[in-house]
């Protein structure tokens, strides 16, 4: 991953981590179990934001030198590895 791309990552992934702090304590609170949710959901999307960001920084170098690469099995387990990322996401 390149150095703006981690930058950018960990960023998301700390603002993520303050949020999910705030939940805890919102549930500690006992408060209102609809804006609990909004802000639970609001945390996945920055994950999700996270999880492209990285996706879109692997395809673009690991993907990319594996696939130009001689090593027809490291091509192929590189291949592997994309597919049952959005198998187990979907299972989720």
């Amino acid at each position: 991953m390149d150095e703006t791309a981690r930058k950018a990552a960990c960023q998301r992934l700390s603002s993520a981590a303050g949020h999910l702090k705030g939940i805890e304590r919102m549930v500690q609170d006992d408060a209102y179990c609809i804006d609990v949710i909004k802000q639970i959901q609001a945390v996945q999307a920055a994950l999700n934001k996270v999880s492209t960001l990285i996706l879109d920084s692997h395809l673009r170098t690991c993907v990319t030198t594996a696939i130009q690469g001689d090593d027809p099995e490291e091509r192929e387990a590189v291949l592997q590895e994309v597919t049952s990322v959005f198998a187990m996401s979907n299972k989720l």
